[in-house]
């Protein structure tokens, strides 16, 4: 996770969860009637790749029978199979050494609510030909879900809620600490652990990397923004001033690293106000600095005795490294992961993030929406983009330009029920949760760049079933790679209609001409709702409607209270820029209305009482 305020959080029963991941708990009433249903498996939201994804011989000799341990993943249990008992999904040694391959494991874990995450996380280890892997489930819905689809799954006895936790909630802290028991579970079997967060993906087999420090106890991903390095070496240590993230790190089991796994467990049980990313930096810096003799990649730490190595954060990316700097491509490496930190709008921003870079697996009805989609060319004068100073105020010109046309366009696809393909959105300015001057200085971020839709638009409340009696009917929308996506139907793809927009006074400008497969629909700029209805009603099978420009592309909403309501959620749909440095008051609120305020200035608030979205 990217650093953030932490919040309180209440005292969870540590000494439950730990006994849950040693012996686990009683499973429930409802898991035990499960386990004696028959069941089906379901389908699966994303086509497999069965030649890199199932190596049995790896994991199994010919003389053993197959199990739900050695399963070959995605393979589902028979039809018609009674659930395994309870106890089957124990975390046990035996379940770790049928899945392990040359003596490594990995592993994440989660709850019900991130059952898309799991399934990306595993869709892409295994199309890399990784399958030494196991999920611990939270939730017993996971479990079954996880166990039907083929995943290989354990029980962590959490008997966790289903939904999303937020950052820095009570919830949040508990997930955290399940994880450092799970480690000091895991490291007593005597297998290398490459543990991972369920809000990340890997680009590429990590293993090879992580054998090339064989020495290294522990090798730990950072919240390092500014390259220390520039091939593919571990970080010059020296010089890395971000927190260990422990999103990702690769844990040997050496004794330096189950003394630092006690104590960490230690650590976080003896106060629940403790982040557990926060101990396991102030305990690896305990003793710090002295370079491993002959191996100055690595560094003394924790104790003295542990070997300590910083991946590199150009390769194992990070939110900011790969959406915003886009590191690995401006010093042409390779990227093993992206971790989906440094975001913003919660579990929806880092979804997003994910999709807007093709590296999310969605059901198939995801890229079919019934009502079709609605795309458009954006329009952005080159004096906007390139010309002048980057500043807060040609940054805010640039994005409230760009605003307006996603404006008109999210009315357009409201009034003709269609899902809105987002635009690439550009920024003069990078965000961050303090004052800084534009981008942060020794970071590759260039100037313009296309930024995180989460840098401007507030994508968890656009997704938010707002009621509809206020605020209108929900409009969906997809991200700006939607189009170009390989999962997207060649019946969508090639279903598409062209518009263009021209003078309504223009002789030429008429809708009557009609349209053909090698012609566009000509539409009068400053088209009536009425128009609008009329003219694509005869287009309501035709998937995809392509808006050669969106700008005066609509007159407005006819009904005043509908245009009321379509005001009141747009105006929800933005957030903040931040922030201007050395002032106490900092971010600017992005307005979607900016244009009906004379002289509207992109300022910060001058007091708290001014400090509230321009719609409240």
């Amino acid at each position: 996770m990217a650093p953030c305020c932490p919040a309180e959080s209440t005292k969870p029963a540590f000494i439950g969860i730990f006994g849950a991941i040693v012996g686990g708990f009683a499973v429930s009433a409802v898991f035990f009637l499960l386990s004696f249903s028959s069941i089906t498996a379901p389908a699966l939201p994303f086509p497999v790749v069965t030649a890199t994804t199932t190596n049995l011989s790896a994991l199994s000799t010919p003389a053993q029978p197959e199990t739900m341990y050695n399963r070959p993943i995605w393979k589902s249990p028979a039809r018609g199979s009674r659930m395994p008992s309870p106890r089957a999904f124990r975390l046990t040694r035996d379940m770790v050494r049928a899945r392990a391959r040359d003596g490594v494991i990995v592993v994440t874990f989660g709850n019900y609510a991130f059952m898309d995450f799991i399934l990306t996380w595993v869709r892409h280890l295994t199309g890399l030909g990784v399958d030494n892997l196991l999920v611990g489930a939270m939730d017993t819905k996971l479990l079954r879900q996880l166990y039907l689809t083929g995943v290989p799954v354990f029980d962590m006895g959490s008997r966790m809620v289903t939904e999303d936790v937020g950052w820095g909630s009570p919830t949040f802290h508990k997930m955290g600490r399940e994880k450092v028991l799970l480690i000091n579970e895991l490291l007593p079997f005597g297998y290398e652990l490459l543990m991972c967060d369920t809000d990340m993906v890997w680009l590429k087999n990590p293993l090879p990397y992580l054998a090339r420090y064989p020495s290294a106890d522990l090798l730990t991903s950072s919240d390092q923004v500014i390259p220390t390095v520039t091939d593919d070496s571990l970080e010059n240590w020296r010089e890395v001033t971000g927190a260990y993230n422990i999103g990702i790190f690769h844990w040997r089991p050496t004794e330096p690293a189950k003394r630092l796994a006690k104590d960490w467990k230690d650590l976080v049980i003896s106060d629940d106000k403790i982040w557990d990313q926060n101990a396991f930096n102030d305990l690896v810096h305990t003793v710090f600095g002295q370079p491993v003799q002959g191996e100055d990649e690595l560094v003394y730490s924790y104790d003295g005795k542990l070997k300590l190595g910083v991946l590199p954060a150009s390769i194992f990316c990070s939110g900011h490294t790969y959406f915003v700097q886009g590191m690995h491509q401006q010093l042409r490496l390779e990227p093993y992961a992206v971790h989906t930190t440094f975001q913003y709008a919660g579990t929806e921003g880092k979804r997003h993030r994910l999709r807007e870079a093709m590296l999310f697996f969605d059901q198939p009805s995801y890229y079919d929406s019934p009502g079709g989609f609605l795309s458009f060319r954006p329009n952005i004068p080159k004096r906007m983009l390139l010309d002048g100073a980057h500043t807060v105020e040609s940054h805010f010109a640039l994005v409230n330009y760009q605003m307006k046309q996603i404006r008109t366009a999210l009315a357009m696809a409201s009034l003709l029920k269609r899902t809105l393909v987002m635009p690439p959105l550009w920024c003069r300015l990078d965000r961050m949760w303090f004052g800084h001057p534009g981008v942060m200085e020794g970071t590759m971020t260039r100037q313009p760049f296309l930024c995180p839709m989460d840098h401007v638009f507030e994508v968890h409340v656009m997704l938010k079933d707002l009621p509809e009696e206020e605020f209108g009917p929900r409009i969906d929308f997809r991200e700006y790679t939607f189009l170009e996506n390989p999962s997207l139907p060649k019946q969508v793809k090639e279903s598409f209609l062209e518009v263009r927009l021209c003078n309504e006074h223009s002789t030429r400008c008429s809708t009557a001409n009609g349209t053909n497969k090698h012609r566009a629909l000509l539409l009068p700029r400053n088209s009536t709702e009425q128009m609008l209805l009329d003219v694509f009603s005869s287009y309501k099978n035709i998937k995809i409607i392509h808006f050669s420009s969106m700008v005066d592309g609509f007159r407005g909403f006819a009904d005043a209270a509908v245009e009321t309501q379509f005001r009141n959620r747009v105006k929800r749909y933005t957030g903040i820029w931040c922030c201007v440095e050395f002032r106490e008051i900092g971010h600017i609120y992005y307005d979607m209305y900016w244009d009906d305020k004379p002289g509207w200035k992109p300022h910060p608030p001058q007091n708290r009482e001014e400090d509230h979205p321009p719609w409240a």
